[in-house]
């Protein structure tokens, strides 16, 4: 690699095509030096660089009342809204600018001019195992940059340049490959989608501004009385925040029981209605008006149907009364924490919550590691060197979103949580890290506080070699640990975890059980999905059972093959049983 890097030093530093390698670097020194003499340029207009109305400049701090913000859950939905478009049809300019790789480094703090200095070595080296050394270098110096940096991407006139850094790990421009560069140049800006997916840089604003809480960590946090009023009004801030989310999550649970009562109840009114409508209708008697005949069989035949829909919608009333006591209620307690949380000022402007922000970093930090592996590429800068993605493999927001489409529709309780036996749909966040990593993850199932209707946390590499494999790896870790947390302490005897460690154990297989669960979930999902038969028969059974494909699914497999015929049969068995 350092052969062909050799003649191209002077563009991959931003030098004139003129000028000789060494003073292209001396270029980038001189530029390195001058950054503290210089004032922080002002952001650009993310609107008109990237596509985006006019209108979506600036998003509002706090949503207007009936507006729907990536962190509110409406459990209306039930899929993914198809997207418009995946890239805007014209580039931005962005990586145009020719002070872009100044306007990263400019105001930051010492380790600015150490990745530069590093960066320059290991783009001019020609020995290879210099290159290795001044590689691992980069590594800790551009993660020591970068925890200065994440706190700014809460500032509205933070440069777009900076930003990119964060979002794409991009500080040279000039290490695109031309195609790579107009590719990146299209991509969407604002997330326009409404979905919960979040490059790094909005991660950090989102953090900052205290509308997401902080990742959870096995560490606890030691507590300390506040040092000053201040700091006591901040964390009497953060705990009713922390309240409103858990009432929160009750109280749309109670609403959405709510309106599956009333659901419930207007069908059967209709069908009474309408029965009755039929009972009550009578037949001329002609020459004989103006009586009307007797009943017919049809009509005899609804006075026990009448009494069932009677019987029915009587029952309905009772859970009808009860689910709005309970949602009377819950929705009380919300308006009454939400009162508090307005009068200690929770719903302000936007905050900068830096200490929230340096203790997410360190968190991100161990997320990109992960996704990476003790064996990955753990270099964070984008390259042409390592970047190998198809356009439509590149972890952008919008693919990210058609691969998680793809998988709902092959498994459509992907999402869903039970509660109360009524199914939640909710969507977790999704983090896009900056990485060359291959397997996405989740960081935590739900949030501790609430765990009815609280978004979980997956995190997916943006530059993997399959991202497909990499978003199903993430969704297949929150598939186990939401079924294992439902299971709680029975995880190993009940349910999905139960199911599949009692086929583990039986087949005296050797290694972490969540790995094997998410290989088999991979095959299930790539292979058995389209009647290829990779799985054992076992694991094919647990899997159609506890995440079953869709209908028409079904139906197209079992003409493929007598195995899936073999298990629609035994679907149409348990129908016909009390235990189904």
């Amino acid at each position: 690699m350092s052969d062909e890097l050799d003649p191209e030093i002077s563009a991959l530093l931003g030098g004139s095509n003129a000028a000789s390698d060494n003073d292209a670097v001396d270029d980038l020194i001189e530029d390195v030096e001058t950054l503290e003499d210089e004032p922080e340029e002002v952001g650009g207009d993310f609107g008109n660089l990237f596509g985006a109305p006019p209108a979506a400049k600036k998003a509002s701090p706090v949503p207007s009342s009936g507006r729907r913000t990536i962190h509110d859950v409406d459990l209306s939905k039930t899929e993914f809204a198809p997207l418009e478009k995946l890239v805007n049809d014209t580039p931005s300019d962005v990586y145009n600018d020719p002070k872009y790789y100044k306007t990263c480094l400019t105001g930051e703090n010492n380790m600015a001019q150490r990745v530069h200095q590093l960066l320059t070595k290991y783009l001019t080296t020609t020995d290879p195992k210099d290159r290795s050394v001044f590689r691992q270098q980069i590594i800790t110096a551009f993660w020591e940059l970068l925890r200065g940096m994440v706190g700014k991407m809460s500032n509205m006139s933070t440069p777009l340049p900076k930003r990119m850094l964060v979002r794409y790990g991009i500080i040279l421009p000039s290490l695109f490959k031309p195609e790579n560069k107009e590719f990146f140049s299209k991509m969407i800006f604002e997330n326009t989608t409404g979905e919960p997916v979040l490059y790094a840089d909005e991660w950090f604003k989102e953090i900052a501004s205290g509308r997401m809480t902080n990742s959870a960590t096995d560490e606890a946090k030691k507590p300390r009385a506040p040092e000053n009023s201040e700091a006591a009004s901040k964390e009497e801030k953060a705990r009713l925040q922390q309240l409103k989310s858990k009432n929160s999550g009750r109280l749309q649970s109670a609403e959405n029981i709510l309106n599956i009562k009333e659901n419930e109840r207007k069908t059967l009114e209709n069908e009474l209605m309408r029965d009755i409508k039929q009972l009550c209708t009578h037949a001329a008697l002609y020459g004989m008006e103006p009586h009307t005949a007797e009943l017919n069989e049809e009509q005899r035949k609804l006075f026990p149907v009448i009494g069932d829909l009677l019987r029915r919608l009587s029952r309905n009333d009772k859970e009808f009364v009860k689910a709005f006591a309970e949602y009377k209620e819950a929705k009380g307690t919300y308006e009454s924490v939400a009162s508090k949380v307005q009068a200690a000022g929770g719903d302000e402007e936007e905050s900068n919550d830096t200490e929230a922000v340096k203790l997410e970093f360190e968190t991100y930090r161990q997320m990109a590691k992960m996704t990476v592996g003790r064996r990955g590429n753990q270099f964070p800068l984008f390259t042409r060197e390592f970047f190998h993605c198809t356009e439509n493999g590149t972890g952008m927001r919008e693919n990210v979103i058609e691969v998680l489409r793809w998988i709902e529709s092959l498994d459509p309780g992907v999402f869903v949580r039970m509660h109360k036996n009524v199914g939640n749909r909710i969507v977790p966040y999704v983090l896009l890290a900056p990485t060359y990593g291959d397997r996405g993850f989740c960081w935590e199932p739900f949030d501790r506080y609430n765990r009815v209707t609280s978004r979980g946390r997956i995190v997916v590499p943006m530059y993997p070699r399959d991202l497909r494999i990499a978003v199903l790896t993430a969704v297949a870790d929150l598939r186990w640990q939401v079924a294992k947390e439902k299971a709680s302490y029975y995880w190993m005897e009940e349910g999905l975890t139960g199911q599949y460690y009692q086929h583990v154990e039986q087949m005296k297989l050797k290694g972490d059980l969540k790995e094997f669960f998410i290989e088999d979930y991979i095959l299930w999902m790539t292979k058995e999905s389209t009647g290829v038969q990779r799985l054992d028969k076992d694991v094919r059974g647990i899997f159609w059972r506890n995440m079953p494909f869709p209908k028409e699914l079904k139906e197209d497999l079992r003409k493929r093959s007598l195995v899936y015929d073999e298990l629609c049969k035994k679907d149409l068995n348990r129908e016909m049983s009390d235990g189904y």
